[in-house]
């Protein structure tokens, strides 16, 4: 490969960003608990935090990752263990009672929203692979550094598009309502993802 396929390579982003995951379950339970604003605020956080590792990437990560397996591993068990706390925090919000679950989901601020949103996206595997395997496989070692950063600009761009569409959907009233009438439904079913996604992490077999 001497070219980059910016074309196969969208749509193999859009479909790692707009599937269902860690990022795209907390921008819906947010936006959809506490509305547009902090939804879009967390958003925001997850596009930082896909520019975070696009860089890394860029600057040689995947790289090191794939020459220092340990490395690798560490940041595997960060990510399984922050998303298994996120399950613990739904599983909780599922026993404790309507009043004092509708309390709790009203005192994230906006700064808060943000910075959860990168924690998110840092610790997501789905995204240190897709942004390690970007620069190890599908970008040729003789790509012009502005072929690289229009991919990126491109990527990224896609991605903030795609979750902050999720944040605007997930924040509109009749949703809301909905998620109100069905929140300890929602909130179990985001335990169980998050618990299974954690899960898998932990016992992923590298080969």
């Amino acid at each position: 490969m001497t070219e980059i396929n910016y074309t196969l390579i969208l749509i193999a982003s859009f479909l790692a960003v707009a599937s269902p995951g860690p990022a795209t379950l907390a921008i819906a339970g947010t936006s959809m608990s506490q509305g547009r604003l902090k939804g879009a605020a967390l958003a925001t956080g997850i596009s930082t935090g896909s520019l975070i590792w696009a860089c890394l990437a860029a600057l040689g990560l995947s790289a090191i990752m794939y020459t220092n397996i340990w490395l690798f591993e560490m940041m595997r068990y960060l990510g399984a263990g922050y998303l298994l706390y996120l399950a613990y925090k739904s599983a909780r919000s599922v026993l404790s009672k309507k009043e004092l679950l509708i309390k709790k989901t009203t005192n994230l601020s906006v700064k808060s929203a943000y910075f959860k949103g990168v924690a998110i996206h840092l610790t997501n595997p789905k995204a240190i692979f897709f942004f390690a395997s970007l620069y190890a496989i599908a970008i040729p070692a003789t790509a012009r550094i502005e072929d690289v950063l229009l991919l990126n600009g491109l990527i990224l761009s896609q991605g903030f598009i795609v979750f902050q569409f999720y944040a605007l959907i997930f924040s509109i009233e009749s949703v809301r309502d909905y998620y109100t009438r069905m929140q300890r439904g929602f909130e179990t079913c985001f335990a169980a993802a998050f618990g299974f996604a954690g899960f898998k992490i932990l016992t992923l077999e590298l080969s």
